[in-house]
């Protein structure tokens, strides 16, 4: 059976091989689809891969707030903008597996940490790489973003047990130029390459709301598909309001509908990578969420803040899987 967008599907509705050559043409088309036929294609992908009651959970600690050199025009923690955001410290190890320990006992299974660095200075990644083989032993998933990485400093990472790197590519890359003009695109593939080189699993996504058009919203999921190995994370970020940064002259909320169509277009392109709502889900109701893990999405931070900005508080999420019959390591 071959759908009218040409993926190829047995008679479960299950999807093909893992494929890395999408035309733009083809996104295109799947994201046009009725929405019924979009759903139900990314739902029997979905299901083929995942379980499809259950939400990964997961826990996102600042190590090292602000003060960062890159002028990423939607960063609260940009040294190059007046957010009101005082620079701080790496963090002590003590105080990050403390952390660790209690989003573990409010059920969060990976812990990542955050440094807001354009690339991290050896001594420094001396700390981090103790703060992963710490949490790591909490028996806790971990995940690391730090900026840009060199072959060695991956290697390091691999060999404290580190199970995620984050580094994000943003955006398409037509738009890329208008939110960051600091590290170009090329820098972020080459950091991903030196983390798979290592054995690390990668985590990358991006940002949707920052004044970008649905081609561009494609265009990532494009150059996230077309990359060597699918992202094994894929978190989709809604552009959270921050005061003094550029994008706030061009942010425009994505329509619900529209980021629903963005979720279950990216699980049939990248049908093994665990999709993730990330930043912004405090504005998003609860039925919009529902939605979006009918389409594919299957993990969620949890906790008040995520680095500098808000999140749902942990009740509500506790609340709204419980009536979805959705299983993760909350408890009401």
């Amino acid at each position: 059976m071959v759908d009218v967008v040409g993926v190829e599907r047995n008679d479960s509705g299950n999807s093909a091989p893992i494929r890395s050559d999408w035309k733009r043409a083809e996104a295109e088309a799947l994201y046009g689809l009725p929405f019924a036929d979009l759903l139900f294609q990314a739902q029997s992908i979905h299901r083929s891969n995942f379980d499809p009651n259950h939400v990964e959970t997961a826990s996102l600690l600042s190590i090292k707030t602000g003060g960062c050199p890159e002028d990423c025009g939607y960063c609260s923690q940009s040294a190059h903008y007046d957010t009101g955001l005082k620079a701080a410290r790496l963090m002590d190890r003590a105080d990050v597996v403390a952390t660790a320990q209690r989003a573990k006992d409010a059920g969060a299974t990976r812990f990542c940490m955050a440094a807001a660095w354009r690339s991290p200075k050896d001594r420094d990644l001396d700390q981090v790489c103790a703060m992963v083989s710490a949490v790591k032993g909490l028996g806790m998933e971990t995940c690391v973003t730090l900026g840009m990485l060199t072959p060695n400093q991956a290697a390091r990472l691999s060999e404290a047990g580190l199970n995620f790197y984050n580094h994000n590519v943003d955006t398409s890359p037509e738009f890329y130029d208008k939110i960051i003009t600091t590290r170009t695109l090329q820098d972020r593939i080459d950091t991903l390459a030196h983390v798979r080189d290592a054995g690390i699993k990668v985590c990358c996504g991006g940002i949707i709301g920052m004044g970008e058009h649905i081609e561009d919203r494609l265009g990532m999921l494009l150059l996230l598909a077309s990359l060597p190995s699918h992202p094994e994370s894929v978190p989709i970020n809604l552009w959270n309001e921050v005061k003094g940064v550029p994008v706030n002259d061009m942010a425009e909320r994505p329509d619900p509908i529209a980021l629903v169509r963005l979720v279950a277009t990216a699980r049939i392109m990248m049908p093994k990578s665990v999709v993730r709502l990330s930043a912004g889900r405090q504005y998003m109701t609860d039925e919009l969420q529902a939605l979006c893990f009918l389409a594919g999405a299957s993990s969620i931070f949890i906790g008040k803040v995520l680095l500098t900005t808000k999140n749902p508080q942990r009740d509500r999420d506790a609340d709204l899987l419980d009536r979805l019959g959705i299983t993760s390591g909350l408890a009401k």
